[in-house]
């Protein structure tokens, strides 16, 4: 029997992959780092075995999956090549996988992991469904109709993936690092509308996304009023947010979701066009728009005391504004105070000012020192460069975090893509240990 061995296993996407193969009753196994990361606490549930990165780990009758992160010199790969077997990295091998299902990819440089998750919890609610959220969660089911998927616009791994359907949410500059402009960016997602198959879901309120060529259907959806899908009437109330869809100006039904401000309807919006193409009944897509509890690491709450903390995985300024936002529409009588760990120095940099300007929408802000990426040189940016362009901000560490006490009834938003965790963590001790 084949084992499916996964390098670098505690990667979101290659966690959420593990757990699809286990659920389909494939062999598996894989290594990593041996840190605490959270996407192996649902491969520990499973009693899917994690080992650290050795050579000896590898052995005959494997199919050995390896996450893009690594390469061609890591011991484990180098010596699945010794014994012949063979090696697929995870875009590669999910690109292959998904093609016995119909398939739907989400992509955009914001909203991906959001989407995914809104748009599986709704199609498996309905109908036998598998998905790769990149929160690190999966599901598989062998007779599954639909493969939810989040695809990835990093270094262009989406063009693994020839999906049947592709929701894009959006289009910007992100990955400095990688892209060398947003027109580079642009130029992969009209590569990557290309190899549809079925139809494309885009958010026609990004004039990027109207540029579009394709061979399929573009349906469109939005705020603005020349979408094919379109939210009006949108309410905030005790339950989350409400709001009347148009189709082609037609009205087709109200909705109801448990999320605050419009990058939730527009997501919302996205699920509700690709059901509705598919066939499914408003009532079915109504009841289970509802019921969404959430991803992992987005908007993630809790009350603590009189505070309420709220972790969130924003790391880029349309993000960072999105989220408070939604912070501010929901707790319309709270302070909201911004804790925010820059992720890559490459990003920081790139987008400094934009920072300065998203995080200044917060009531006070603290900064985090900057999470550096392997893949990059620190450089000469530091903390106090972004501070000085917001007015009033603090800066903060893990040793020094009793001031956030002062922020009573106020709601703390964590955000970062980094480990921002452990600065909630550290707060959530000291105030207990004080209390």
């Amino acid at each position: 029997m084949t084992t499916y061995h996964f390098t670098g296993i505690k990667g979101s996407g290659m966690s959420a992959l593990a757990q699809i193969l286990d659920d389909m009753e494939e062999d598996v196994q894989g290594s990593d780092i041996t840190e605490t990361i959270f996407t192996q606490k649902p491969l520990e549930q499973k009693g899917i075995p994690l080992l650290p990165f050795s050579a000896e780990n590898i052995k005959e009758q494997q199919h050995v999956i390896m996450s893009a992160a690594y390469g061609e010199t890591h011991e484990e790969i180098v010596r699945a090549r010794e014994l012949g077997l063979k090696v697929d990295v995870y875009p590669q091998f999910l690109g292959t996988f998904i093609s016995q299902f119909t398939s739907v990819a989400i992509t955009g440089s914001h909203g991906k992991t959001s989407t995914t998750g809104l748009l599986a919890h709704v199609l498996g609610s309905i109908k036998p469904t598998s998905y790769l959220i990149g929160d690190g969660t999966g599901k598989g089911t062998s007779n599954s109709d639909y493969f939810v998927f989040e695809a990835c616009e990093y270094r262009r791994h989406f063009l693994n993936y020839s999906p049947d359907y592709c929701i894009m949410t959006n289009i910007d500059f992100d990955h400095p690092d990688y892209f060398s402009s947003v027109a580079d960016v642009i130029n992969a997602f009209q590569e990557m509308a290309s190899q549809v198959k079925k139809a494309i879901i885009a958010c026609g309120d990004d004039e990027h996304l109207q540029e579009l060529k394709a061979n399929v259907p573009i349906l469109y959806y939005g705020l603005n009023e020349d979408n094919d899908f379109q939210a009006r009437e949108i309410k905030s109330t005790d339950e989350g947010t409400v709001f009347d869809v148009y189709i082609r100006g037609d009205l087709y039904g109200t909705f109801l979701i448990p999320g605050f401000g419009d990058h939730n309807v527009k997501n919302a919006l996205a699920i509700i066009a690709l059901c509705h193409y598919e066939g499914l009944q408003y009532e079915d897509v109504a009841k289970h728009l509802k019921t969404f509890a959430g991803v992992k690491r987005r908007f993630s709450e809790k009350v603590f005391g009189s505070q309420v903390l709220i972790d969130d995985y924003a790391h880029h300024p349309t993000e960072i504004a999105a989220t408070i936002e939604a912070t501010k529409k929901k707790y319309k009588n709270r302070k909201v105070t911004a804790i925010f760990q820059p992720h890559t120095f490459t990003r920081t940099k790139a987008f400094l000012q934009e920072f300065a300007d998203a995080l200044s929408q917060a009531d006070t802000v603290y900064l985090c020192d900057i999470f550096g990426s392997a893949r990059e040189d620190q450089g000469s940016l530091t903390i106090e460069q972004l501070q000085q362009l917001i007015n009033g901000s603090h800066l903060m560490n893990e040793g020094d975090i009793d001031g956030l006490q002062a922020h009573e009834h106020e709601v703390l938003l964590f955000m970062g893509a980094g480990d921002i965790q452990k600065y909630q963590k550290a707060y959530e001790i000291s105030q207990k240990k004080s209390g």
